[in-house]
């Protein structure tokens, strides 16, 4: 069985709270950034994706019911495509400027790091854990990922005219009954009604994902 979901999300959209809501409704893991910390050898296989060596998706990602966040959503159009029958979630913020005041201080203090051209940020927690050959094919997935989506991640408009034009191509590529968009505050009910699941009988699962993750998913 191929995956049931899609997340075309940015980071920073609620992808944690995503990922534990997906797992507790189709009973299977989420691919989410932070597996990179128990699978960091996974690294090699999106950096080669991000130069356009494609994995058979079904395979690497065999075991997992869903993704969201980086690097999934950075490939939202070909694993969309390997599974025609996922539904896509656009996971976003209710506007651009809240994504960019959680982005800011989170996922693009570990870009500036990586990519210098102004003050330097934090070293992204997941190259601290990596042994040296994981922790290079971290970096240069890193670099790709954020390189591809912000291209200078010090500059506070292009960043926010990435996120809106991301948005955008989603809407316009997705066929309607295919695509969900998604806010943290809209809970269960948009979930379960597109994947035709009933709502569980327990408050959805609003993560800090700032205090849960060092990357601040």
């Amino acid at each position: 069985m191929g995956w049931r979901v899609v997340g075309a999300g940015f980071p920073r959209t609620g992808t944690t709270s995503l990922k534990v809501a997906l797992e507790r409704l189709l009973g299977k893991p989420c691919y989410h950034m932070e597996e990179l910390f128990g699978r960091p050898d996974d690294a090699a296989v999106w950096r080669d994706a991000c130069a356009g060596a494609v994995p058979d998706w079904r395979r690497f990602l065999a075991g997992y019911a869903a993704g969201v966040d980086w690097p999934v959503s950075w490939f939202w159009r070909e694993l969309s495509a390997a599974f025609p029958d996922a539904l896509v979630v656009l996971s976003r913020r209710e506007s651009a400027e809240r994504w960019y005041q959680s982005v800011d201080r989170t996922v693009l203090d570990g870009a500036r790091h990586l990519m210098g051209g102004g003050p330097a940020g934090r070293r992204p927690p997941l190259l601290a854990t990596a042994g040296p050959e994981q922790g290079g094919a971290l970096e240069e997935m890193m670099r790709a990922l954020f390189g591809g989506a912000f291209g200078d991640p010090h500059d506070r408009d292009r960043v926010i005219a990435a996120y809106e034009r991301h948005l955008a191509e989603v809407r316009a590529t997705v066929p309607a009954h295919r695509l969900l968009e998604w806010q943290p505050a809209d809970g269960w009910q948009p979930l379960c009604a597109a994947l035709g699941l009933p709502i569980p009988d327990e408050p959805f699962p609003h993560e800090n994902a700032t205090a849960r993750t060092p990357d601040g998913r």
